[in-house]
């Protein structure tokens, strides 16, 4: 029985970002210099397979610096930490590494030269996400509002109008955002902006090669975790762009296959924090299915890496 072809659009670039290959390559470094366990504080990048893997080789993950021991490392999450974790960690004399994405470290920058020159901050991100929280804690109580949609814009009461700054989360929709950045310019007009676009060059990457191959396909799949918000993004920039059918996914098993059996074209991307090996497990489970062809669309090429924290690059 002859199967049914199926042509497969596989975005490029997808899949890891630098600031996940270096979070986790913090993690790894820190358990061979000082071994396990190592306590890490959130989810390290969030992917439950990465998670899971790095538990198997001895990381301890944590919600609160409080159930972290005295006497082992800690690790911050690549999303970043508000200002006062940090500080509970020095005042307990724990060894603690920060693996905050460089990205992100540049929007805390951002934030706190802003707030110096007496700016109140409008800080655009998702309520209760990681990065988000870690952004508001670089500064004082009240010094940072949250946006979420053009509607919140509508409805922020900044200390004064003519002072005022904002930020983004890094990995927010491209078009969303750009949205919400007009909305405030027309009610704020002084309202001052990033020198250069706090949503990372991965996140814009990959919502880029979506784009294009979104209005091509019968369907689109997503590999990532349901609490990563580069890759939901992924699936609302899908649906925009002309997609009639996009799906998150973490693993193959989780693939709706009833929904797809009728299609003649898939297309397959990563959010940033999915390791390719998922993708090729979700490749692999089509080949099983259908007739397989699959062609690369490649938007961009991506050479960056980012060094480790001192700590772990000194002998131990």
């Amino acid at each position: 029985m002859s199967l049914h072809p199926l042509k497969i659009y596989l975005a490029a670039p997808r899949g890891f970002c630098a600031g996940v290959d270096r979070a986790i390559q913090i993690v790894e470094m820190a358990l061979q210099k000082w071994g396990p366990p190592v306590y890490v504080r959130h989810e390290i990048v969030h992917n439950k397979f990465v998670v899971d893997g790095l538990k198997e080789k001895g990381a301890i993950f944590v919600e609160e610096l409080e159930e972290c021991p005295d006497d082992r490392p800690v690790i911050f999450s690549a999303h970043g930490v508000p200002k006062a974790v940090p500080k509970a960690a020095s005042a307990r004399n724990l060894v603690f590494v920060d693996a905050t994405c460089p990205l992100v470290s540049k929007v805390h920058i951002e934030a706190e030269r802003h707030h110096a020159a007496g700016l109140q901050i409008i800080m655009i991100g998702h309520e209760g996400h990681p990065e988000t929280i870690g952004t508001i804690g670089q500064l004082p109580r009240g010094e940072v509002l949250l946006v979420e949609t053009v509607g919140d814009v509508n409805i922020i009461q900044p200390r004064n109008p003519n002072k005022l700054a904002f930020v983004t989360q890094t990995t927010l929709s491209i078009d969303d955002t750009a949205d919400i950045v007009a909305a405030l310019h027309e009610k704020f007009p002084a309202v001052i902006g990033p020198h250069k676009e706090d949503i990372c060059y991965a996140t814009t990457n990959r919502q880029v090669a979506v784009k294009k191959i979104a209005p091509k396909v019968d369907a689109l799949l997503v590999v990532g975790a349901p609490n990563s918000s580069n890759s939901k993004r992924l699936v609302e920039v899908a649906s925009k762009a002309g997609c009639n059918y996009a799906q998150l996914v973490q693993r193959a098993s989780e693939i709706d296959w009833r929904s797809l059996v009728s299609a003649s074209s898939i297309g397959i991307t990563a959010g940033a924090s999915a390791p390719e090996l998922l993708v090729n497990e979700v490749i692999d489970s089509f080949r099983e299915r259908f007739d397989v062809s699959v062609e690369l669309v490649e938007t961009a090429q991506e050479n960056v890496s980012f060094k480790v924290p001192r700590i772990l690059r000194v002998a131990s």
